[in-house]
């Protein structure tokens, strides 16, 4: 691992660190702001929860406790705000870093992050807690920028290895981050210090957490991170440094079907990012209803669950992964990812059959699902992702020695910005549908539906699995 790799990777460590902390808090914290603005009906809070229950009225009537569903739901919809928003600000992060630096911007949302968590802690009212939310959500941008600054720095031959970083720090924060932050909120501040006065959030304890861990990012990113965007790749690679240079002379026609090949194969890996997301982030949402409902399990147990795809997943992404992509390739290995999904829907769509009558089939049948989703989550994402970054111009002029772009639809920060933002807007639409169809037709029919789109778009991506790493 490079320097800079090292870097980015720590500063992810922090950065999904304090992203995981409050994932587990936003049912209970939506109940103490139910509690604290019951006595106002023209609240924000009461007025989306009558919306939530409207909408959920018209798919399902639970028979008793409807609103812990709405709660549930509203802490969705959350999620799926945070995600469209992330749907509209990532192009222009990265065009923004294309044009003022990867550093430059990368600290700038920084603030906006640490800002976020800041109003977090002192947020007593819904409306000042989702303004946190649209701030952090306007502001994250460091996975993004981590993935350019990691694609400047490698060649083509390590990008994958490279990149797999990224859903390394993901899987480690998302075991950890969760459960501490489910521990710091049963410590509570104090509402006063001293002579000073305050009313805080019931849990500014985990805010003040994650406010820590984004400033300590901060500072290690001020000392630590070079500027990344003109660099060549780090002379750690094997790759011969003269497949980066490119000749003026080359033919007008060569490069213009290099540009149109690789912009029509960014356009497609954005819908396959769409498309998976969009089915994928359902079976995350629902996932915990399957075991609430079926096992009524507690959070406890879930905690367990998911924490193991996230340990599996790590140890696939360290270990399979970065040692097998660049013979496999990131098409096929997005392609295998996501047939694996479909097998792990197939197994969660004849789970409920065997609860009542064999319920220990039933548990093997989620843990099986459980290491099919494992694999996805090592191998998809971060496999389309090393697939777009390829198709980012990667040429030193040779005269110059600086990069050469022969299009901007192929400079790094934009198109992977593009692309980001295509998935996270299927993060926002995902859980919304999965739980629609979840409460009107089941868990059995929702899941084979799923399995039929993901086997469906793992056989559509066998022409994108078998191109060239590279379209030049």
């Amino acid at each position: 691992m490079g320097k800079v790799e090292r870097i980015v990777f720590l500063s992810l460590v922090l950065d999904l660190f304090a992203f995981t902390i409050p994932l587990p808090l936003f049912p209970r914290i939506i109940e103490w702001y139910t509690v604290r603005e019951i006595s106002d009906p023209d609240g924000l809070l009461s007025r989306t929860l009558r919306l939530v229950s409207a909408v959920r009225g018209v798919f399902y009537k639970p028979p008793q406790n409807s609103q812990r569903w709405d709660v549930v739901l509203l802490g969705g919809l959350m999620g799926s705000a945070f995600s469209t928003l992330q749907f509209l600000v990532s192009p222009h992060i990265g065009s923004l870093s294309d044009k003022y630096g990867r550093r430059n911007v990368l600290l700038t949302t920084m603030i906006g992050n640490i800002l976020s968590a800041l109003i977090w802690i002192q947020s007593t009212t819904f409306a000042s807690y989702m303004l946190s939310r649209v701030i952090g959500g306007l502001s994250e941008g460091n996975v993004q920028l981590a993935t350019a600054i990691l694609s400047d720095v490698s060649t083509p031959a390590n990008r994958s290895k490279a990149l797999a970083h990224v859903g390394i720090a993901f899987a480690i924060c998302f075991c950890i981050g969760p459960p501490i932050g489910a521990y710091f909120a049963s410590r509570p501040v104090p509402p006063s210090v001293g002579a000073l006065e305050m009313e805080l959030n019931i849990y500014a304890a985990p805010a003040l957490l994650t406010l820590v861990l984004l400033i300590a990012e901060t500072l290690f990113l001020v000392v630590a991170l070079p500027e990344t965007r003109d660099s060549r790749p780090e002379k750690h690679s094997n790759n011969d440094p003269s497949e980066f240079l490119v000749d003026k002379k080359s033919t007008t026609a060569s490069v213009a079907r290099s540009v149109q090949e690789r912009t029509e194969l960014l356009r497609v890996l954005r819908k396959l990012h769409f498309l998976f997301l969009g089915v994928f982030s359902g079976v995350e949402f629902t996932l915990t209803f399957l075991t609430f409902d079926l096992f009524d399990w507690n959070n406890k147990q879930n905690g367990a669950l998911i924490g193991s795809i996230g340990v599996i997943s790590a140890l696939l992404q360290g270990g399979y992964v970065r040692r097998s992509i660049s013979k496999v390739g990131e098409g096929k290995m997005a392609q295998r990812g996501v047939m694996s999904c479909g097998l792990g829907l197939v197994l969660l769509a004849i789970l409920p059959h065997f609860v009542s009558t064999q319920p220990k089939i039933a548990v093997g049948l989620l843990q099986a699902a459980a290491v099919c989703l494992a694999f996805t989550s090592a191998t998809v994402v971060s496999s389309l992702t090393s697939y777009a970054s390829l198709q980012c111009h990667e040429g030193f002029d040779k005269d110059t020695g600086k990069p050469a772009i022969a299009h901007p639809e192929l400079a790094k920060g934009k198109a992977l910005g593009e692309f980001r933002s295509s998935g996270q807007l299927g993060r926002a639409i995902g859980p919304l549908l999965a739980c629609a169809s979840y409460w009107t037709f089941g868990p059995s029919v929702t899941y084979v539906v799923s399995a039929i789109a993901m086997l469906t778009l793992s056989a559509s991506m066998k022409p994108v699995a078998v191109l060239p790493r590279r379209s030049s």
